[in-house]
């Protein structure tokens, strides 16, 4: 990409989107092409066609999403998939029809079935049911990526799909109804520990083995993608290592400080049992995450006190 080029970053307010910014930014790309949601509503058809037309983007990360945990997916499916599809189906239209040079689509790990074999490669697509906790999402973006996959097909349009795993980092949401798990845990540690309370009740087992990922490697990961991949086939982004959530959890305590006992609910759902990514298909093009989970947790934590006011509580 020419450091002049017009790049749409859809999204540009969220976790992965934010990120995106950044990394450009520091890569010195100037011509970043950036709406808010109140700017520019990704579910009104005509709202995205006319942006298309007037600005003309080189290039489009598509990274806005309707995102959430396993409360927000069962409180809220309808929701999940209704603005999913449509703001993905007309941004990906509008680049094809608008002439864009090439569009990175932003999935998820979740498009994966449940019980696929780890670690799970791109392959597995499709090949059994899904976590019924977050089907709605992972369906909505699973139509995403084969959308991607048809319109190279029919139209030769160079669209590409990253999957990233479980992300986290500076801007992730900490709400407690909706925040994905390692948020909701450091603002669960920070609070208890600012009250004095003696323990921390967690949903499940603790036992589901989870990939994290920080967003600024996964947006390395994605930029990385634009200049160096061209295939149909989605790219799984992951660091190619788990951990429990127990052992989550005792990460996070340390990094906040809590000097608490960690409880588990074990009525609660667990989820799926584990998630790892098959990541060599991207590791073979020769890219490597750089932010160690620990560092990653640490750094997220500092970014919550200083910007305590602008985060999404």
């Amino acid at each position: 990409m020419d450091r002049s080029a017009r790049i749409f970053v859809a999204g540009h307010r969220g976790l992965v989107g934010a990120a995106i910014v950044r990394a450009l930014q520091a890569r010195g790309f100037g011509g970043l092409l950036l709406r808010s949601r109140q700017e520019l509503d990704l579910t009104r058809q005509d709202a995205v066609d006319a942006f298309f037309a007037e600005q003309r983007p080189e290039y489009v990360f598509l990274a806005a999403a309707r995102v959430g945990g396993i409360h927000a997916n069962s409180t809220y499916p309808a929701d999940f998939i209704r603005d999913n599809l449509q703001l993905q189906t007309n941004v990906i239209d509008a680049a094809y029809r608008h002439g864009v040079r090439k569009l990175l689509f932003l999935g998820s790990s979740c498009i994966y079935p449940k019980l696929a074999p780890q670690p799970i490669a791109e392959s597995s697509l499709l090949t059994g049911p899904l976590e019924p906790t977050n089907e709605w999402y992972a369906i909505a973006k699973i139509a995403g990526l084969k959308m991607a996959q048809a319109y190279r097909r029919q139209y030769g349009f160079d669209a590409i799909s990253a999957m990233p795993t479980n992300l986290y980092g500076p801007g992730d949401n900490f709400n407690l109804e909706n925040s994905h798990v390692l948020p909701a845990l450091i603002r669960r540690f920070h609070e208890a520990r600012e009250r004095g309370a003696g323990h921390v009740t967690l949903w499940g087992t603790g036992t589901p083995r989870r990939e994290f990922l920080h967003v600024d490697d996964a947006a390395d990961a994605c930029l990385f993608l634009m200049e160096h991949y061209d295939g149909e086939e989605p790219v799984n982004v992951g660091c190619g290592e788990d951990v429990t959530i127990r052992e989550l959890a005792e990460r996070v305590r340390d990094a906040v400080g809590f000097a608490g006992r960690i409880e588990f609910d074990t009525g609660r759902p667990d989820g799926t049992p584990r998630k790892l990514l098959d990541v060599t298909r991207l590791t073979s093009l020769g890219w490597r995450p750089r932010i160690p989970l620990a560092d990653g947790v640490a750094s997220t934590y500092r970014w919550f006190l200083d910007n305590n006011s602008a985060c999404r509580l």
